[in-house]
């Protein structure tokens, strides 16, 4: 299980509604399924309810349902390709709203893992990679990311 909560930390752009601080809040929560088949074949299976306080207009739902599928395939001990995709069960009334998709890789130095990947989503959090794809894959909306993973102990 996973549940996080977004804070909206912009200034408001409609000065003439009366934002309270409540507003500015959107929950996630996912109940996450994976299962390791082999050494080198994992996957993840993940229903998403998300519930946004306030939305722009009338266009936009105050509560998301989707469904996320993940996999990890080890190419070698080192190099793994990974991808992740969400579908929206319910949308948002505007044109623009596509599913996230991703395709990457990770890379075990031994010790930092790089991380590259490819998405038509632009955001980081799950509120925003999910809810908020605006760019579509089949139109060239490819965007490029990456990551690097250190594990400090003391």
């Amino acid at each position: 299980m996973l549940s996080s909560v977004d804070v909206y930390g912009l200034k408001w752009i409609n000065r003439e509604f009366d934002h309270k601080s409540v507003h500015r809040f959107t929950y996630v929560n996912q109940f996450i399924l994976a299962r390791k088949f082999s050494p080198r074949i994992s996957l993840q299976l993940s229903p998403v309810y998300i519930h946004r306080n306030l939305v722009k207009n009338d266009d936009y739902l105050n509560e998301i349902f989707a469904a996320g599928v993940g996999g990890r395939l080890k190419l070698t001990n080192r190099i793994s390709l990974n991808s992740e995709y969400y579908y929206l069960f319910t949308r948002d009334d505007i044109d623009n709203q596509y599913d996230s998709f991703s395709i990457g890789f990770d890379i075990d130095t031994g010790g930092h893992i790089f991380q590259v990947h490819f998405t038509n989503s632009t955001g980081f959090s799950d509120k925003a990679f999910i809810t908020e794809t605006s760019g579509n894959w089949f139109d060239g909306d490819i965007h490029f990311g990456f990551n690097i993973k250190r594990v400090f102990t003391l």
